[in-house]
């Protein structure tokens, strides 16, 4: 069993979902891997990973809304130190999740035709995300 490392680096433009598949799927190919498990891990507690919709953008809307009022930001959090969408953030972070295992089968992910890898980027200002990659193959 072999294995390899890399890290990304993802740019967000504040709160929502911002698709990585271009960057994973350019990462599994210069790696040459053409079976395998990859493993992502987001190095933050205020962003999280998700493997969602692909097509309709209005589903990413919905699932940014949905968190919104699920943890909203006009709660008295003790935590507030770099703003009100902090602790909110946290929270976020806390409901979904910070890593994903995701075969890989013939050089690409195998993942549903109406799917996509996301990063969930929780606070309201942009921010650049590290994710680790760590995949496992023959």
């Amino acid at each position: 069993m072999k294995q390899q490392v890399g890290k990304l680096s993802v740019k967000t433009q504040g709160q929502g979902l911002t698709m990585i598949m271009a960057d994973l799927s350019g990462w599994i190919f210069r790696s040459a891997i053409n079976t395998g498990l990859l493993t992502i891990w987001c190095k933050h507690t205020s962003a999280s990973l998700t493997v969602q919709e692909n097509t309709d953008i209005s589903v990413r809307g919905d699932i940014l809304n949905y968190f919104n009022d699920l943890v909203p930001e006009n709660r008295s959090y003790q935590h507030a130190d770099e703003g009100s969408d902090d602790m909110p953030a946290h929270l976020k972070t806390m409901l979904t999740e910070t890593s994903l295992s995701i075969p890989v089968i013939d050089r690409k992910l195998s993942l549903g035709p109406w799917q996509a890898v996301y990063l969930f980027e929780h606070r309201k200002r942009p921010h650049i995300r590290e994710l680790v990659l760590h995949v496992m193959r023959n």
